[in-house]
């Protein structure tokens, strides 16, 4: 019999973060030797819509559609009133899980003039055979699927792919794992989109899509 996949989907920040800096503001290992902020509060919409918020409900209607499709799907946070969990820690749930994907999803807040699309970042100069091959499979699948329906960046990164050494989650992860910056909150088109339900949708439909493309 088949072993059951399992993805770990990291809905990035939370919604307590902003009300418990002393709890965020803590310094936990990233990686490579360095430390940074447990966590973040994130962005928001020019109209106050969330990014906490925008990763949480698109990791939950991912969730729904991998489980649909026979795979374990594991949450490193359960709701979004809660504070954190740190980078680190993030990392850890999707090692001790064995997962055979970890994609975290947030939203960009840059005030550059212009500035829209997605991007899915990877750890590089890879630090284990997991940041290798297999990380930039997983991304390049997710820049696949997203870009069906999604602009890449015109800001970050290069045709949607921005290779990483900073980012904690992808640093400490020894299992194959992108990041995806669905786009811009600061951008109204995006903005727009990202606070509707249907908007929300049509971002976890594709980077489902790319999670069970990956996983084949």
């Amino acid at each position: 019999m088949r072993r059951q996949p399992v993805v770990v989907l990291d809905p990035g920040h939370n919604g307590g973060n902003a009300s418990n800096p002393g709890v965020i503001n803590k310094q936990v290992p990233a990686g490579r030797g360095e430390t940074k902020a447990c966590n973040t509060t994130g962005t928001a919409t020019n109209a106050g819509y969330t990014e906490h918020a925008f990763n949480w409900d698109v990791a939950r209607r991912v969730g729904e559609e991998l489980t649909a499709r026979g795979v374990r799907v594991v949450y490193t946070r359960d709701s979004d009133t809660g504070v954190g969990p740190c980078v680190d820690e993030r990392a850890d749930i999707g090692n001790d899980a064995n997962a055979d994907a970890v994609v975290s999803i947030h939203a960009d807040g840059s005030t550059s003039s212009g500035a829209h699309g997605f991007h899915v970042a990877y750890s590089s100069p890879a630090l284990n055979a997991a940041q290798g091959e297999p990380s930039i499979s997983l991304a390049r699948t997710l820049r696949d699927t997203l870009r069906q329906t999604f602009p890449v960046s015109t800001y970050l990164g290069s045709d949607g792919l921005a290779p990483r050494d900073d980012l904690a989650g992808l640093n400490l992860s020894v299992r194959p794992a992108a990041l995806v910056e669905c786009g811009n909150m600061r951008n109204a088109v995006e903005a727009a989109a990202m606070s509707t339900s249907d908007g929300r949708q049509r971002y976890a439909d594709a980077i489902a899509a790319g999670i069970l493309a990956y996983l084949g």
